[in-house]
């Protein structure tokens, strides 16, 4: 399970170390796709059956397929060197902002990975109304 915030910088190739502890959840092989609130999503596959999901969403439901569309055409395929980086493709580090310093956030069965800056302006915004936003799970039966 994914949990916890980790900060880490990218390298001048587009370089990024996954924290060591997810690196055996991930696997070898791993995702990287466009998320929401400007990050991306990082995750393993064969464990998050996401694209399962996307995939079942019907041809005809034309809104949610722009989603589906999104996801699908940012996604990238990566994986890990010997020394625990990955390469982190241009585009998906222009979709979230990316320069330098980044934020991955453990979320379960995924990983969400920031650019420092938005995830502050985030979080500080999740911050200020902490206790409604968390009132909003009640409709999951949290």
């Amino acid at each position: 399970m994914f949990l916890g915030t980790h900060e880490y910088q990218i390298d001048a190739k587009n370089r990024l170390r996954i924290p060591a502890k997810f690196r055996s959840e991930l696997g070898e092989k791993f995702v990287v796709a466009r998320g929401t609130n400007g990050c991306l999503v990082v995750f393993n596959p064969e464990k998050e059956n996401l694209f399962a999901k996307l995939q079942s969403v019907p041809m005809s439901d034309l809104q949610a397929q722009k989603s589906v569309r999104m996801i699908f055409a940012s996604a990238s395929e990566v994986e890990n060197d010997e020394q625990g980086r990955f390469l982190l493709p241009q585009k998906l580090k222009e979709i979230a902002g990316i320069q330098k310093n980044v934020v991955l956030n453990g979320m379960g069965t995924w990983i969400e990975l920031w650019s420092e800056d938005r995830w502050k302006e985030y979080n500080d915004s999740c911050q200020e109304d902490y206790d409604s936003i968390f009132s909003g799970l009640v409709k999951f039966g949290v």
